[in-house]
């Protein structure tokens, strides 16, 4: 009887572990409401999350000297901001990581975005999300009541096109 006890013990810690562990890192699940946080962008604006409740809302995690994030940034400009930018139910927020300002600005002007982006310098918003070790390419989307609907990492094509059409059909 013990070692029917202790295996169901191990097995549900296991389960509770699979359902809070991401293995891309994220600390957060499809489900779950989004951390909310406070953020200054690169206009000098502050926005937080909470005050964004009944717009669907993307988070781009993302820093200059990421590849990947480059990588994906004009297709995010061109097939989602472009198309849902005068959308009152939409917010695209991209979120720099461990850089100043005046490098994030270069990176806008570099990348051509105009989505607007802000800072987190010491990667207090991150750690909301996802390990502090992980990478940085990362989407979250959030629906108009705050749960967090998908969780993306690195940029695959196939995977953008659904976080897409997503997107399109909660606006739609």
């Amino acid at each position: 009887m013990k070692k029917i006890i202790a295996f169901l013990v191990l097995a549900l810690s296991i389960s509770a572990f699979a359902e809070t562990a991401d293995d891309r890192a994220y600390l957060v699940k499809v489900g779950d409401m989004a951390p909310n946080f406070s953020m200054k962008l690169t206009d000098g604006k502050t926005v937080k999350l909470s005050d964004l409740k009944g717009k669907v809302v993307m988070l781009k995690f993302t820093a200059s000297w990421c590849s990947v994030c480059r990588k994906e940034m004009p297709f995010i400009e061109r097939d989602i901001w472009q198309k849902h930018k005068t959308n009152r139910n939409f917010a695209l927020m991209a979120i720099d990581r461990d850089e100043p300002q005046a490098t994030v600005l270069n990176f806008v002007k570099v990348t051509g975005i105009t989505y607007p982006i802000g800072l987190d310098p010491k990667a207090d918003i991150f750690v909301l999300y996802a390990l502090r070790e992980a990478g940085i390419t990362r989407n979250v989307i959030i629906d108009k009541t705050g749960r967090i609907v998908m969780l993306t990492r690195l940029y695959d094509e196939a995977e953008f096109k659904r976080m897409t059409k997503l997107i399109d059909s909660m606006l739609n």
